[in-house]
Formats: C-alpha cells, sequence, structure tokens
C-alpha cells in the first residue's frame, strides 16, 4: 500500500443554513417587490426615462452574473485547482441568468424607447438600410433568445453536473463539465459579444467597434471576480468556508482583480486612441458625447477610479493577502462598473449632459434585490464548496 500520509483529508462540506438567514432572505424579496413595483410605475408616468434606466441596472447585473459563468468555464478550461474551493459560488450566481433572461422583457417590451433603428422606415437612412440583413426586429428578438439559451444552459448544466458530483464524487463529472466547458467557452465569446452589439451598441446604430465586445468583456471578468471576493468573504464572516478558503485563495483572486484592472484600461484606451486618431465622424460621435459637459467629468472620473487607483493599490502584495483591504478594493471596482454601465447607456438619452432621476435607482434596487433573494436559496441547496471535487485536496493546500 502506497503512504498517504502526507494527504490531507477532505472536509465533509459546508451548507448554508437558510433559517438563519431567513429574516434576510425576506428583506431583499421585499426590497425587489417594492424596486420593481416602483419602477414600473415610473414606467407608467415616464416610460422613454425608464426604458433606458431598466437596461443600465439590467446590463450592470448581467455582466456581473454572466462574468461568474465566464471564471467557472475557464476553471474547467484550464483544469484549475485553485478555484475548486471558491467554484460553487461562481455556479451559484452564474445560475441566475435564467431570471436576468426575464428581467431582459422590459428591455424587449420598450424596446423601440431605446433602439431608434426600429423605428426608422426603409429608405430613410441608407446606412441603416446598408445593416438591414443585421438590424431587423426579427432576427434582433431570435439572437436574444439564443443568447440566454447558451448562457443560461452552460451556467445550469454546469452546476448539475458539480452538484451531482457533490452526492456521488464520480469523477466522470469533471471530465463531463470539462467536455462542456470547451465549446461554452466558444459561445460564451460569441454570445457575450454580440449581445454587446445588440443591447449596448445598438442605441446608437450608426456608430460601430469592433472592440467592443473585448472593452464589454474586460469590465465583466474584472467586477465579476471582485463580486466573487465580497461573496467568499461575506460566508467566511458568517462562520462558512474559515477553514476551505485561505489568504493564498485571496492572492489568486486579488491578481486577477489587478489584470483585469489593467486589461480593461488597455483595451479602454486602445479604442479610444484609435478612433480618435482617425477622426472620422461617424466613429467619434460616442465619444464626443461622453467628452461633452458634465459626461466628460464622469467619463474622467471613470478612467481614474477603474485603473489609477486600484491599479496603485492591488500592486501591493500586502494588500491581496488582506481580505479587508481586498473587499474595498472590490466594492470599489463594482461601483466603477456601474459608473462605466451608466456612461455607457444613459447618455444615448441625455446626450448633452448628466441627468439623474429616480428611475436609474429603482430598477437597480428591484433587480438586485431579487437575485440576492434568489442567490439564497441557490446557496442552501447544495455544500457551499465542490465537496468531491478530485482537485479539492490540491486546492485546500495551496500556495503562492
Amino acid at each position: 500500500m502506497s503512504d498517504r500520509s502526507h494527504v490531507l483529508p477532505a472536509p465533509e462540506g459546508e451548507y448554508f443554513e437558510n433559517d438563519r438567514f431567513a429574516g434576510l432572505s425576506i428583506l431583499l424579496g421585499l426590497v425587489g417587490i417594492v424596486g420593481l413595483v416602483l419602477s414600473f410605475v415610473g414606467a407608467y408616468k415616464s416610460p422613454v426615462q425608464f426604458s433606458f434606466s431598466w437596461l443600465f441596472a439590467f446590463a450592470y447585473f448581467f455582466t456581473l452574473c454572466a462574468g461568474c459563468l465566464f471564471w467557472t468555464i475557464v476553471h474547467h478550461v484550464t483544469d484549475a485547482e485553485w478555484s475548486v474551493v471558491v467554484r460553487r459560488q461562481l455556479e451559484n450566481i452564474a445560475s441566475l441568468l435564467p431570471l436576468m433572461a426575464v428581467f431582459f422583457l422590459p428591455v424587449l417590451i420598450w424596446r423601440k424607447n431605446l433602439y431608434q433603428w426600429m423605428n426608422v422606415p426603409p429608405g430613410t437612412d441608407p446606412a441603416l438600410d446598408a445593416k438591414h440583413a443585421y438590424l431587423n426586429v426579427g432576427f434582433f428578438l431570435v439572437r436574444s433568445i439564443l443568447y440566454f439559451v447558451i448562457l443560461a444552459g452552460a451556467a445550469v448544466l454546469l452546476r448539475r453536473f458539480s452538484t451531482r458530483q457533490d452526492r456521488d464524487g464520480n469523477p466522470q463529472f469533471t471530465i463531463k463539465m470539462r467536455k462542456v466547458a470547451f465549446p461554452a467557452l466558444l459561445l460564451f465569446a460569441m454570445s457575450l459579444s454580440f449581445a454587446a452589439f445588440d443591447w449596448f451598441m445598438g442605441l446608437n446604430y450608426h456608430w460601430f467597434s469592433t472592440m467592443w465586445g473585448v472593452y464589454i468583456f474586460a469590465g465583466m471578468a474584472g467586477s465579476s471576480m471582485s463580486l466573487l471576493v465580497l461573496v467568499i468573504t461575506a460566508l467566511r464572516r458568517a462562520g462558512y468556508l474559515k477553514d476551505v478558503v485561505t489568504m493564498e485563495h485571496y492572492h489568486i483572486m486579488g491578481k486577477w482583480m489587478l489584470a483585469f484592472v489593467v486589461f480593461w484600461a488597455y483595451i479602454g484606451f486602445s479604442q479610444y486612441m484609435l478612433y480618435w486618431y482617425a477622426n472620422i465622424p461617424e466613429e467619434t460621435q460616442y465619444f464626443l458625447t461622453r467628452n461633452t459637459e458634465s459626461w466628460n467629468v464622469l467619463s474622467t472620473f471613470l478612467v481614474i477610479g477603474r485603473f489609477f487607483i486600484p491599479f496603485a493599490i492591488l500592486l501591493l502584495r500586502s494588500v491581496k493577502k488582506k481580505s479587508t483591504t481586498l473587499c474595498a478594493i472590490a466594492g470599489w471596482i463594482l461601483l466603477m462598473q456601474l459608473l462605466d454601465m451608466y456612461i455607457i447607456i444613459l447618455p444615448a438619452l441625455h446626450g448633452t449632459g448628466l441627468h439623474l432621476s429616480i428611475l436609474d435607482f429603482l430598477p437597480l434596487i428591484g433587480i438586485g434585490g431579487t437575485l440576492g433573494f434568489f442567490y439564497l436559496r441557490l446557496a442552501g441547496k447544495s455544500s457551499l464548496f465542490p465537496v468531491r471535487d478530485p482537485r479539492l485536496i490540491e486546492s485546500l493546500r495551496l500556495t503562492n
């Protein structure tokens, strides 16, 4: 027999106690309902403002959920060890994507307030006529459905295999998840890119950028990793995962946050520099609007807040190995992602400058509270980490 004395025993698993947090769950549910009801009251009184405010809230939470799906897929594609103990929370958040499909329905219902190309008759605008094969309502609806089928389907399937492995420990599920992850990575890249084109770039059908999908991805990946840091820390402070997630795991999550802070800045600057240098009117109009009046103040603040501040802090090794300071930076990055989505969407409505509305906040509260409620429900249905993953021991012994 081989000597196994050096192998750490695997923990039995930890389970979220729904009864213990029943009050928080009810509060989130109530907040979500109130936010949604007030949002739809606002839709009756100011349908155009509601349309853009709802798309803004949808875009923010969609990028967070889709980002967690991305990290789940990457975990399986690369056969990563470090992320085993945090993967279940990525799976739980990504599994909220079917709910995001429901939250996309108001975008479809009020779509003509958002996408002006839907209101332009054929033969009126040559630029739109040239894009008619792609920009038509029927194809737009089919594509949107397809995005959610792919993304939500991958998220649900990966979580299902993962939780089934918890029950019987069959290593075949690891192979199955890897087989799903490889095509899912390609489909994810295509779905995210085209969704970004359709839903966000489509607000101005004259403007286009081949880097747009990568820009949305860069912000999505960094902010979703930041969300993971906050979720894991909240669970640890509630008494869970204390002997499972260590500062070594925080160190790696912090390094990924730093990597995507840099990547976001690189893609954003590259897009800005190339368009500004070429100085073609239909290409520069996106940036002209966001460099006008009060939008310029927010755009400048975004550059400083999304790159220079977190970059300088995350360079320090000590910051990435302290959960408190890393959480502070993670929360800041999530705020910057919120600002980024706001600057992307709202100038299409208020082109001359910032115009805050109460409707900019109500959908955020409604969607956020509802997602929080369902996340707590999901968290209690399985162990907080994949208890029988073959790489669990290596993840527990992580050093870097």
